[in-house]
């Protein structure tokens, strides 16, 4: 337990560096510990209760909701040293929600959050991780502002706009998309000198065309869950141009039909197209080359053109860019149950594509780690700086156990 936490207080002095003070370095270690003690409610009270001599709650409720601490200099230092550590392959993007029973925290609205499957009272958080094949962390955070929070949206909310000031609410902070939220996350992650070429997100990013056309005016590739709803030609259609009568203006090429929906693109390929693929193995027992079992089920890759306004105006002359239509349809399944887009060359293994598809599970891991042990939603304050500033000491105490969860894992198998 000793060796343990001198290990916490080097992790710590190192992430904790941009600290002007060193009382913030103090309660900053402190905050940790008792993050990371055992104990159902991680707010101020409750561990100030278990942290003995140190458990000063008026300190903690200080340095947490109070001190004029710039988080994203500490995201910051951490993402330098886990990148280092985990040798990323991908930014994951997702969101998640902190239910609320009143009304006064920052941002809190009715609004869709899948930590609760329906429109409930809640905040929700949009999150940037940096992710390997065997581990992964939380290294950025935005807090998504409702319209309602917005002074200058027309679905503006008096009560709520007059509750910023009491939040802290920064003035020039408005209500912007959370696939912007994502992108303005990545444009920080890079500015601090961190390049991780492909983004993974599910559909309530990769449905937005403006989200995947911004990953790639930022050079980076993509791997990003749809509905199957989303509209596309196949890959082999060709833009032709109608007979021109000589009046009016002449015909620009066009393909020929509709676009179809990607289910039905899928469906018309037929099972033929579907390969059996393995793409990691779990952390339960199985009969996988580790002792654990494989996780496994059935796919089919199409080369596409998606369709959209959006898309067309994005690039020069007729011809639709082409990318990689990825579906999962398990056997026994009548019809494919989850469809994914990516950019990845054409020349990309399907097997690589259902690695890739399939690494956003590191982020409910991820979520579920922090929420359940770490006390991501348990912050009690009302404010906008105090929510930063505890995601962010939460996202150290996490790197903190996948370091000590690597730093023990034979080496010959990865941890799940």
């Amino acid at each position: 337990m000793a060796a343990v936490r001198g290990e916490l207080e080097a992790f710590a002095e190192e992430v904790f560096e941009p600290f002007a003070r060193n009382d913030q370095r103090r309660w900053g270690q402190v905050y940790l510990r008792g993050l990371l003690m055992d104990g159902r409610r991680k707010s101020v009270e409750p561990m100030a209760a278990r942290l003995g001599e140190d458990g000063n709650r008026q300190a903690l409720a200080h340095f947490i909701t109070t001190s004029a601490w710039d988080p994203s200099h500490v995201r910051a230092r951490l993402a330098w040293r886990m990148e280092a550590e985990l040798g990323p392959t991908a930014m994951i993007f997702d969101d998640t929600g902190f239910l609320k029973d009143g009304t006064a925290s920052a941002c809190v609205s009715r609004q869709y959050t899948g930590t609760a499957g329906k429109v409930t009272n809640c905040q929700v958080g949009v999150s940037l991780h940096l992710a390997s094949g065997h581990a992964s962390t939380a290294v950025n955070w935005r807090l998504f502002l409702p319209r309602s929070w917005d002074p200058a949206s027309p679905q503006a909310d008096a009560d709520k706009v007059a509750r910023r000031s009491r939040c802290g609410i920064p003035d020039d902070v408005g209500h912007v998309e959370k696939w912007q939220l994502a992108l303005d996350m990545a444009d920080e992650v890079r500015s601090w000198g961190i390049e991780v070429p492909l983004a993974v997100a599910d559909a309530g990013y990769g449905d937005a065309a403006a989200f995947r056309l911004g990953l790639n005016a930022r050079g980076m590739h993509y791997v990003v869950g749809i509905s199957t709803t989303l509209s596309a030609h196949p890959g082999d259609a060709v833009p032709v141009t109608a007979p021109y009568s000589g009046t009016g203006r002449p015909p620009e090429p066009a393909y020929p039909g509709t676009p179809q929906s990607v289910k039905e693109l899928v469906i018309a390929a037929g099972r033929k197209a579907v390969r059996p693929v393995q793409w990691r193995e779990g952390s339960r027992p199985g009969t996988g080359r580790s002792g654990f079992k494989r996780m496994y089920s059935r796919f089919a890759a199409l080369r596409i053109r998606p369709a959209g306004r959006q898309i067309r105006q994005a690039v020069d002359g007729p011809e639709l860019p082409e990318c990689w239509l990825l579906a999962e349809w398990p056997a026994g399944e009548p019809e494919p149950v989850q469809f994914w887009l990516s950019d990845l060359p054409a020349d990309t293994p399907l097997t690589t594509l259902v690695r890739l598809a399939k690494l956003r599970w590191r982020i409910e891991h991820d979520y579920r780690e922090m929420k359940q042990a770490l006390g991501l939603a348990h912050f009690e304050g009302r404010t906008w700086n105090g929510w930063h500033h505890h995601v962010t000491l939460v996202s150290v105490a996490h790197a903190f156990c996948t370091l000590q969860r690597l730093a023990r894992a034979p080496k010959d198998v990865a941890p799940a």
